[in-house]
Parts: structure tokens; C-alpha cells; sequence
């Protein structure tokens, strides 16, 4: 779309969003904290229901820690007047347990020192912040200009021809800012939001079907339809089918898992008896390894050498035999010479 007949657009949907709604005039003297819960607050509602809300929320809560531990359901009966009380709980829970989280305090007022860009983006990544809540702060509490745009406005931009499809599902209307001058930010900011509430609040009232034709007379095509019944019943049906789904496969793993635990505390008991009930069995050490002595090796005996110590054996043998007759001898005459002796006569 060219930026001139965007720019047109705007300034239509400004034109009749002046003779419809008035302008509201927003709280100052609020601290940076404050700012970003109030815009939880408000980013489905009017601003005299959330003026509301968030007085009372100030009211019976000692301070906003009490209101971070506090359940969902209790919020949301505080915060009935909103138009999405239960949403608009979850949101404002959130947002006080990530900036706890982050800060182990509920005192932003140090994010004012920095650049704007950068305390955008902290507060960006805030759980539950929206592109709502980061807008509406910018504007009221930093001094930017941003102007807050909630999901109603969004879509009855998109139904007048503002923004095409794919810059609906990214949530911007390009060249907003440059066609609202900072100085009447808040003001036309507060009209805006009067048409998205709106929108959000009955989408197929004649009221907002009246206003949207008035600023594009050929979108009534692409005004909010509503659905078929016998579609919105299956849809139901299914839905409820699916929940209904997955809330036995939760049962079944459950009673699986407790199954299986029962199952190996019984094994472990019985193992447990058992090893009871058996005696210790001792335990044998192997048997040590004897070393092995190193054989002795055998010299090789040549044959020459056997026959040598065979041929002395024998001679050997032969001297000793000869030797013995010649003892023998001796021992004879010694034997005649002393019978000799014996016959001679006394003198």
C-alpha cells in the first residue's frame, strides 16, 4: 500500500473516531511499575474499568509482592469489571513474577536513566508483557512516542484496508506514528483504544459495524462474521474430544509409571530378603603363580667325546685287575718267610 493513501486512511479513522468517542485523560503521577501493571490492566478495557481494578488492587493488597503469590481465580474476581478478567490476571501475574525474577525487586524506576530502546527491550522480554503494555509505557512513562495498539484495533485496521493481512499477524500499523504528531499521542491514543475495545467487546454489534462502514464504506466483506453454528459445535466437539484425549493419555502414563515403580521396589524387597537368607560365601584367593625356574640347558655332547669317555672307562677297569693278582702274591711270601722263621732251633 502507498504510504499517501495509508496515511489517508489513518486520518479517517481519527476523523470518525473523534465524533464517536471522546478523549480521556490518563494518570501522570505513576511510577514506572505502576504504568506497566495498569496497562495489563487496560489493554482489553475501557479505562474507567481499569482505573477501577487497579485502584482496588492497590487497596486490599499490602503491596505487589502480596499480589504476585495471590491465584488466578482470586485476581480475577477483583478484576471482574475488565472485560477479560481471567486473561487480564495471567497477565498482570506474570509480569510481577518475571520482574521479580529479574530485579529481586518490584522498583523499575532505574530503567528511566537508560536509553529508551534499551528499556523497551527489557521490558519486552518480560513474561506476559505485550506489544500493548511496551507502547503504552514508552508513551506515558519514558516519554516516547508509541502508540499503544491493542488486538481490536489491530483487526478493525485490517477490516478499513490500514494494514494488509501480514502486518495484522505482526501486530504494527506502519506509519501511525508519523502521521499522529507527538503532542496528541495520548490524546488520539485514547480514541484508538476506544475503537479496538469496542471491537473486542462485540464484533458483531451494530455499533462497530456502523463505525467501520462509516470510515470504508466497501469493507463489508471483511467485516467480523459470525461462524456457523453446526461449525462452532463440531469445533466444540472436537475440542472437548482432544482435551478429553490427552487427559487419559496423562492418566495411563501416570498409572504406567506408578506401575513400574511398584514393580522394581517389589524386585529390589526380594532381592533384599534374599540376600538375607544366603550365607556369606568366603572368599577363595587363587592360587599364587609358581615362577618357573629356567630349564638347564644340556651342552651338546658330540659323538667323538662319548667314545673318548667309553675308552678310558675300559682302561681303567683292565689296570685295576692287573693289580690285584700282584697283591695277592705279596701277601703269600710274607706268609713263607714267616714259617720259615718259626722252624728254626733256639740257639
Amino acid at each position: 500500500m502507498a504510504s499517501n493513501n495509508r496515511a489517508a486512511l489513518i486520518n479517517k479513522v481519527l476523523k470518525v473516531a473523534k465524533r464517536h468517542f471522546k478523549p480521556v485523560e490518563t494518570e501522570k503521577n505513576r511510577t514506572l511499575l505502576e504504568h506497566l501493571l495498569y496497562a495489563c490492566c487496560l489493554e482489553a478495557s475501557l479505562y474507567d474499568a481499569a482505573d477501577k481494578v487497579f485502584e482496588d488492587l492497590s487497596q486490599q493488597f499490602y503491596d505487589w509482592n502480596e499480589v504476585r503469590v495471590t491465584s488466578v481465580r482470586e485476581l480475577a474476581t477483583i478484576m471482574k469489571p475488565l472485560n477479560d478478567p481471567i486473561e487480564a490476571a495471567k497477565r498482570l501475574k506474570r509480569v510481577l513474577q518475571s520482574v521479580f525474577e529479574t530485579h529481586y525487586s518490584f522498583d523499575l524506576e532505574s530503567l528511566k536513566k537508560q536509553n529508551i530502546g534499551q528499556t523497551t527491550k527489557q521490558m519486552d522480554q518480560y513474561n506476559g508483557s505485550t506489544g500493548f503494555t511496551v507502547s503504552y509505557v514508552t508513551q506515558h512513562a519514558l516519554g516516547g512516542h508509541s502508540i499503544p495498539i491493542n488486538r481490536g484495533l489491530l483487526e478493525a485496521m485490517r477490516v478499513v484496508g490500514v494494514v494488509s493481512d501480514v502486518e495484522a499477524k505482526k501486530g504494527r500499523v506502519p506509519g501511525l506514528e508519523r502521521v499522529v504528531a507527538k503532542n496528541k499521542g495520548i490524546e488520539l491514543g485514547t480514541l484508538l483504544h476506544q475503537i479496538g475495545v469496542e471491537l473486542q467487546r462485540s464484533p458483531y454489534g451494530p455499533t462497530i459495524r456502523k463505525l467501520l462502514l462509516e470510515i470504508d464504506s466497501g469493507c463489508k466483506d471483511r467485516l467480523p462474521k459470525r461462524a456457523n453454528r453446526k461449525a462452532e459445535e463440531e469445533a466444540r466437539e472436537a475440542e472437548f474430544a482432544r482435551k478429553a484425549k490427552a487427559v487419559a493419555e496423562a492418566k495411563a502414563a501416570a498409572r504406567l509409571k506408578a506401575d513400574t515403580a511398584k514393580k522394581e521396589a517389589a524386585a529390589a524387597a526380594a532381592e533384599a530378603v534374599a540376600a538375607k537368607k544366603k550365607p556369606a560365601k568366603p572368599v577363595i584367593s587363587p592360587p599364587k603363580a609358581t615362577p618357573k625356574k629356567n630349564p638347564v640347558k644340556k651342552k651338546a655332547v658330540t659323538k667323538g667325546t662319548v667314545k673318548k669317555k667309553a675308552v678310558t672307562k675300559k682302561a681303567v677297569t683292565k689296570k685295576v685287575a692287573k693289580k690285584e693278582p700282584v697283591k695277592k702274591a705279596v701277601k703269600k711270601k710274607k706268609k713263607t718267610a714267616t714259617k720259615k722263621l718259626s722252624k728254626r732251633k733256639p740257639r
